[in-house]
């Protein structure tokens, strides 16, 4: 009673809590990085996989199939076994096969084919639930196979009956495994002694009394029909065929297990103390049980020890049995020996196929597949193995595997070389899609802008804006979107062409009128606080000669470039080149390396961040001289998006996707700044032209010197804190000089 006293106290408060499992064999468990409280009394299969390689190795045979049933127990299994091999060496894999869970009829018949394809592997390794292993053997026979196979079987078949009622034959000489275990003579008196009068606790009981002994329990019974009444004076084992579950012992050993730890905890924590001490009751800690648990050592209830290893798993300990069939025609499992870290094999009686004296082998000496590759391994029992040319390599020889040329990937069957594909980026590809999307909405944006300034060209608004300027830096807006359909257009020498040519155009357009009105702007009234003489090339024609100007140092880089190195198209097979050759592809583009296109594109960030300087000089200008914080907040907002852009046109050198994802931001990149230019200096324009006509009306016209004057004047009466708000007076005198300019 203390003990379950103190197993519902360490569940109630204490996490994790240890378990101890006496039925779980899965390897996964021993790893005690994931199931560090977890222990068990049955050994993992990892042990019981290296007990039937040294029956294999015992047996001399190094040629071996693998078949597992699908799910955890079975690959787990296989996967052991196989790694043991390949650690060990002299034992060959021909073939590992999974049962599916749910298998479609012929599966089987299938399974049968397939381990006949390679006819020496006679020895088949299983690790299969014990349903599949019956189907297993029942297809065998079916396809005329009794006593090709060579079966070594894991727990799961054991000496178990069902698998082989039937089909005898083909199952004889089947060497299986068992964890050793023992019938406990003290729990077959005491179920034996169970009856409905004194198993009340047992809400199970009475469904169980109904099955087992095909009665029925009253009006009330669980089984229908018109069986006979249930006396209740049955007898298990008497009136009823009663044979011990072979997992009793385990269940009480992990029983015993867990109480042991509990009592040395409370002998630990509460020495002397009857009970739950405070200690044991508050504070108690999983970790601290685990402890108790892994150090416990006792005579389990077969009189085994019972320990934990270091990952809480118990030891290996098998009984290895071979199913004969005797003289007298009777089949049944023998104990032919014990595995116990190492195998102790009875090979004098062990018993094969009646009538057939000579020792069954299972060797290696097959031909490879196509694809595949001799590779002999000097010193191994086995003959050699197949190595698939993985990678570009390709059959070149029976012994040989060779690399296809950089332009080549293997073709379907590794017998020699194909042409790589060749791709580029279609239209209807999503990373075309979008940005080929954004640039049409911003080229019919911009016409209609062009369109309304042409209509309104001799309007006020339209004037004070700076019209020639105005039509530079809608080109050049114009041209940032247009770019992208050479991007995304098939590469060749014309398209390479125009590329390089108008790649940086745009910007440098855009960028250089904006530099030259944001100078302009600056200079007028750095000239004003020093006189009231206007400052020099502020007319139309003088910002007109000074933007060309700019945008010919572009030009002519594009034609040192042209003439240093002439535009053509290459095929990067490095781009995608996956690990599956299958996969791979060359990629048809331009050849513009990624610091080309950065020096393409530094004039104009260039001109790009002087403007921004210039923006925040002329930050307090009177209401922006007309277009100034406009100006300004393009500018921050441009530099925010190539700030973005460098980072992922960078980051992206590395990735598979990199020709989509480059090319997909640097249009976006570009239709982005031009948007940003269109909506925040535009726009608003057209807005006041076509819904608000009434506002787009000339302002008087003054002098330089009556702006300057009433500039300086309104800048310190802001500093003293004047009462026109936002410099109402200021607006209209540097229209009145935008007006003069012209």
């Amino acid at each position: 009673v203390r003990v379950f006293v103190l197993a519902n106290v360490i569940n109630a408060g204490a996490f994790p809590i240890p378990q101890i499992s006496y039925a779980s064999t899965a390897p996964e468990l021993s790893d005690n990085t994931r199931y560090d409280f977890f222990s068990r009394v049955v050994p993992p299969d990892s042990y019981q996989a290296q007990a039937m390689m040294d029956i294999v190795t015992a047996m001399e045979w190094n040629y071996v199939s693998t078949l597992a049933s699908e799910g955890n127990y079975g690959e787990s299994g296989v996967e052991a076994f196989i790694q043991i091999s390949r650690e060990t060496g002299g034992v060959c894999i021909a073939q590992s096969l999974k049962i599916p869970r749910e298998p479609r009829p012929g599966e089987f018949d299938k399974i049968i084919r397939r381990l006949l394809e390679t006819s020496n592997a006679r020895a088949i390794i299983m690790f299969a639930n014990e349903d599949d292993i019956r189907r297993v053997l029942d297809a065998a026979k079916r396809n005329n196979q009794t006593g090709h196979f060579l079966w070594v079987g894991s727990d799961s078949w054991g000496s178990k009956i069902s698998p082989v009622i039937g089909q005898e034959r083909v199952a004889e000489g089947a060497i299986t495994i068992l964890p050793k275990r023992a019938s406990v003579d003290a729990f077959d008196r005491y179920f034996r002694s169970r009856s409905l009068s004194n198993n009340r606790r047992n809400v199970w009981f009475a469904e169980f009394w109904e099955e087992n002994f095909n009665c029925k329990l009253g009006m009330h019974g669980k089984r229908p029909g018109s069986l006979k009444k249930c006396t209740g004076l049955e007898k298990v084992g008497r009136d009823s065929s009663y044979e011990q579950e072979g997992k009793v012992q385990f269940v009480m050993d992990a029983v015993y297990a867990m109480a042991h730890a509990l009592h040395r905890m409370h002998r630990e924590l509460c020495y002397g103390y009857p009970g739950l001490c405070p200690r044991m009751a508050n504070n108690i800690d999983g970790k601290e049980l685990l402890n108790h648990i892994r150090a416990v050592n006792f005579n389990g209830s077969a009189g085994t020890p019972v320990v934990f290893n270091e990952n809480g798993d118990a030891p290996g300990r098998y009984d290895i049995f071979q199913y004969q069939i005797t003289n007298r025609s009777t089949a049944e499992y023998r104990v032919i020996g014990s595995w116990t870290n190492k195998l102790h094999l009875k090979v004098e009686a062990m018993r094969w196929r009646m009538g057939d004296p000579s020792f069954p082998a299972s060797v290696c000496s097959l031909p490879c597949r196509t694809g595949e590759r001799k590779k002999v391994v000097k010193g191994v029992p086995c003959c050699w193995h197949c190595e698939r040319c993985e990678g570009y390599h390709f059959q070149a020889s029976e012994f040989t595997c060779e690399l296809c040329p950089y332009e080549k990937r293997p073709d379907a069957n590794r017998t020699g070389c194909t042409p790589i594909p060749i791709i580029k980026l279609e239209w209807h590809s999503p990373w075309a899609i979008v940005p080929v999307f954004i640039a049409m909405l911003g080229i019919i944006a911009t016409s209609f802008v062009i369109v309304t300034f042409v209509r309104y060209n001799d309007t006020p608004i339209v004037r004070a804006s700076g019209r020639e300027m105005s039509y530079v830096l809608l080109t050049g807006i114009f041209l940032c979107y247009a770019i992208t359909f050479l991007m995304i257009a098939t590469p060749d020498v014309g398209v390479c062409s125009l590329r390089r040519i108008f790649l940086g155009l745009g910007m440098c357009f855009s960028y250089a009128a904006l530099l030259t009105k944001t100078n302009r702007i600056h200079r007028i009234f750095e000239q004003g606080k020093k006189s009231v003489t206007a400052p020099r090339f502020i007319s139309p024609a003088s910002q007109l000669v000074i933007t060309f100007s700019l945008i010919s140092v572009q030009l002519l880089g594009v034609f040192v470039w042209f003439a240093v190195d002439p535009p053509h198209t290459v095929v990067d097979y490095g781009e995608q080149r996956t690990q599956d050759p299958m996969a791979a592809r060359g990629v048809l583009k331009c050849d513009i390396s990624d610091l080309s296109l950065i020096c393409s594109l530094g004039y104009s960030i260039l001109l790009m961040v002087t403007c921004t300087v210039y923006a925040i000089k002329t930050r307090g200008v009177p209401e922006t001289f007309n277009e100034a914080k406009p100006i300004g907040f393009t500018m921050y907002t441009t530099c925010i998006i190539w700030l973005a852009f460098i980072p992922i046109f960078f980051g992206t050198s590395q990735s598979a996707e990199r020709m989509y994802i480059q090319t997909t931001t640097l249009t976006i990149s570009l239709s982005l700044s031009a948007s940003v230019s269109l909506g925040m200096l535009y726009m608003p324009k057209v807005y006041i032209i076509l819904f608000h006509p009434e506002q787009n009306v000339p302002k008087r016209k003054r002098s330089f010197k009556a702006i300057v004057t009433a500039a300086t004047m309104s800048g310190k009466l802001t500093q003293k804190g004047g009462d026109r708000p936002n410099g109402e007076v200021k607006t209209e005198l540097c229209e009145s000089m935008e007006t003069n300019s012209e």
